[in-house]
């Protein structure tokens, strides 16, 4: 099985659009969204009509969540926290109720698919779980391959006899150990910010055992100019252009 782990695509229907001509092409067998389908970009309600109409199951982001829980705005910096106001009025009903029902984690085919954190935090960064706790949550978390979003930025944690071991993972192919663990974070569609503006997203093909990192260019511009025209914050657009990376 070929399965595509795409993430963080933030209301960017360019991006989405392009990625999905992409897995077209690939044989892929299932698409897995590890959230924050919204926020940042200026089409939410076209990207959450997509993942609807395409029948991608999909996991809570973070930026889902501070929709429903509106105490969590708190904890956004300012022009996240516009952005996600924005946001909310360009939904649907039908697209707040999707949202509603969307669970935390996902095991697909043996595999754990959350946004942030295993099992099933989609506010925990990678960058912020120390050694001791990430060892911990391998002894302790059943599948051996867990996909996450939630930084923007490709990486490979491999737990291999004892030891934890992380590295970028840059474009092409990794091959999987069978005897190791794995959180393998998938970049980001429409929000990269590991320094190169393509969009990202991983297929997993289960036979050959190999995590292929994939980049897609799309019409950046495009995206940009509407960003700034609907009137969400700039910086929004600007890390667009440079892939910002900080």
């Amino acid at each position: 099985m070929r399965i595509a782990a795409i993430s963080d695509i933030h209301g960017n229907h360019e991006a989405l659009t392009e990625v999905l001509a992409d897995i077209k092409q690939g044989r892929i067998d299932r698409i897995i969204s590890l959230g924050d389908n919204v926020g940042y970009g200026p089409d939410p309600e076209a990207v959450v009509q997509c993942i609807m109409e395409q029948k991608i199951p999909s996991v809570l982001g973070n930026h889902e969540l501070a929709i429903l829980e509106p105490d969590l705005l708190a904890w956004f910096n300012p022009h996240a926290k516009k952005s996600l106001y924005k946001t909310e009025k360009m939904l649907s009903s039908a697209s707040l109720e999707y949202i509603q029902h969307l669970k935390k984690s996902l095991v697909v085919n043996g595999c754990r698919f959350v946004h942030g954190f295993p099992p099933d935090s989609p506010t925990t960064y990678l960058f912020q779980v120390d050694r001791p706790t990430m060892e911990q949550t391998f002894d302790i978390t059943e599948e051996p391959i867990c996909f996450t979003g939630h930084t923007h930025r490709p990486e490979i944690i491999v737990f291999q006899s004892g030891r934890v071991l992380r590295q970028p993972f840059h474009q092409g192919i990794f091959q999987v150990d069978p005897a190791s663990n794995y959180i393998v974070n998938v970049g980001s569609v429409g929000q990269p910010r590991d320094g190169n503006d393509a969009a990202k997203y991983v297929i997993w093909d289960t036979e050959d055992l190999t995590l292929e990192l994939r980049y897609v260019k799309y019409p950046i511009v495009m995206t940009t100019q509407k960003i700034i025209a609907r009137g969400f914050p700039r910086p929004h657009a600007e890390r667009l252009w440079g892939a910002w990376k900080k």
